[in-house]
């Protein structure tokens, strides 16, 4: 499947409860501090490196990814489920910034 494209459920009732065609989107969530929060898992990350025999490499910063799967009409709606979700549970948005791709 290409990207951007998604797999068209149906017919019959939705989620939603509507009888419209609901397409699922494959979505994936990037959440990191956001510039200037301090960062103490990426730093002790950092700082092993040299240990294990990495060198060159720097400002590591440390976050988390969500995959999931949002059945919506379209993709605007996919992402503004994701936005939402992102701001109430995924993220903290005082300290935290969030990424949605979607990526089928």
């Amino acid at each position: 499947m290409s990207a951007g494209s998604a797999l068209l459920t149906g017919p019959g009732p939705t989620a939603d409860g509507r009888g419209d065609l609901m397409a699922n989107f494959e979505v994936l969530v990037e959440v990191q501090l956001r510039p200037g929060i301090s960062d103490p898992q990426g730093a002790t990350i950092e700082r092993a490196l040299p240990a294990l025999g990495f060198a060159g490499i720097s400002e590591i910063r440390a976050g988390k990814a969500f995959r999931l799967h949002v059945d919506a009409p379209d993709e605007g709606e996919a992402r503004r489920v994701v936005n939402e979700l992102c701001a109430r549970l995924l993220a903290n948005p005082v300290i935290e910034d969030a990424t949605v791709s979607v990526l089928s």
